[in-house]
């Protein structure tokens, strides 16, 4: 039997989605994709299709914290990847899990709609969020609508929203693609002050998963010890070319290409 180097874990803490263009199946895709293994744990299921989400429940915090568990005690976590939590209590249960994993590299992906633009959650969610798990994470990735709810500015620039939420938080990179600009722009604001842009094409269409995506390759870049601005840089490009690559198997939204067409066959 051959014995290989084990590729670094990544804890992905996220909800089902049935038709696999976000949540958990977005997140194994994309971290196999950098070289990493994902260990999912399972926050919520949801009932939805490319076209919108219309309805979720959130798994008792007994069964998630038991998930974790059984994951932590049996292998090394290298980084934490946090999508959908959908209620109070699950904010709770992830930061008990988080605060046992300090030091651990933690993306935190503030997931409150989806990408049709049903609600996974109420907005007090999302305050709780702000004010318990942004604080424990290495950087926060959210679109600028979700940056506009969180820092509760609903026609907030990405520079205004970035003001208030790093206040609650050391790194965070708030993603473009939501007006009708020709480029894209994804804004990172560091810790040490420090600002970058990163541009690229827009690509036409509308993206299922596209945030669950970045944030879980961004996790993987990080368990592979990539510096952080490298890191963003790095998951930017690769998100990108799943999106230029993403197939239409539904009736609404386009789903990331994660792994090549040939990453299975002979």
């Amino acid at each position: 039997m051959n014995t290989y180097t084990s590729r670094p874990a990544v804890l992905c803490l996220s909800g089902h989605d049935p038709v696999g263009g976000a949540g958990l199946q977005a997140d194994i895709e994309a971290l196999i994709a950098q070289g990493c293994h994902a260990t999912p744990v399972i926050t919520a299921l949801t009932i939805q299709d490319t076209v919108d989400v219309s309805d979720f429940k959130i798994l008792e915090h007994d069964w998630v914290i038991a998930q974790a568990q059984a994951i932590v005690q049996d292998m090394p976590v290298s980084a934490i990847k946090l999508g959908m939590l959908g209620s109070l209590e699950m904010v709770d249960t992830v930061a008990q899990i988080i605060q046992g994993l300090a030091d651990t590299p933690f993306v935190c992906d503030p997931v409150l709609r989806a990408g049709g633009g049903g609600a996974l959650g109420k907005d007090e969610v999302g305050y709780a969020l702000r004010s318990k798990l942004m604080p424990l994470a290495t950087i926060v990735t959210p679109n600028l609508p979700e940056a506009q709810i969180l820092a509760e500015l609903p026609n907030g620039t990405a520079d205004k929203c970035a003001q208030v939420l790093l206040k609650h938080c050391q790194n965070l990179l708030i993603t473009g693609g939501h007006g009708d600009e020709h480029e894209v722009h994804n804004r990172l604001y560091c810790a040490d002050g420090s600002s970058h842009t990163f541009t690229c094409a827009r690509l036409p269409g509308e993206y299922h998963g596209s945030g669950c995506t970045l944030a879980s390759a961004l996790s993987g870049r990080l368990a592979l010890g990539e510096e952080l601005v490298s890191a963003v840089q790095s998951a930017l490009n690769y998100t990108w070319r799943t999106l230029r690559d993403a197939e239409a198997p539904g009736r609404g939204q386009y789903i990331p290409r994660r792994l090549p067409l040939d990453f299975c066959h002979p």
